[in-house]
């Protein structure tokens, strides 16, 4: 078996990216992808989970982040209705949103993705009680959660 020593490997055409060992042994890289060159992901996004995008966020008065990555802002359209932007545009608007929320208050209420809002730099969220109807409600929601997968 052979060992191969170096601080850095780099491809002979382009000096950018690479491959870095530094002296405590941590490799350190920009991007990472498939064996095919796709599908690929930045160091803080694997940090971060694989959530392309998501956001906790205050639902009630005024709008508030409270944490988040990939989102830039919260849109408050009107009651119940919120549009969750986007800082990095998604690949495509295929991507899957899971929401949900928290209150203390028992309620039938819930927290939606709008139906054909979705595209690559934002997506639209409701909340309200959809039981008997389409009727958006302001709910007293200590948070609501998004996340965005592709």
């Amino acid at each position: 078996m052979s060992t191969l020593k170096c601080n850095r490997i780099e491809n002979t055409s382009t000096a950018s990216g690479g491959l870095d060992v530094d002296t405590s042994g941590k490799v350190r890289v920009t991007t990472l992808a498939d064996s095919a060159g796709n599908n690929d992901s930045t160091p803080a996004e694997i940090a971060s989970g694989r959530a392309k995008a998501w956001v906790n966020f205050n639902g009630t008065g005024t709008v508030a982040i409270r944490g988040s990555y990939n989102v830039s802002s919260i849109t408050d359209n009107g009651t119940g209705d919120y549009t969750v932007n986007i800082t990095n545009a998604l690949p495509s608007a295929n991507y899957a949103v899971t929401t949900s929320y928290f209150s203390s208050a028992s309620s039938t209420n819930t927290c939606r993705v709008r139906n054909n809002s979705m595209t690559t730099t934002a997506f639209d969220i409701e909340t309200g009680s959809f039981q008997s109807g389409s009727t958006n409600v302001d709910i007293d929601y200590e948070c609501i959660m998004c996340s965005a997968f592709i």
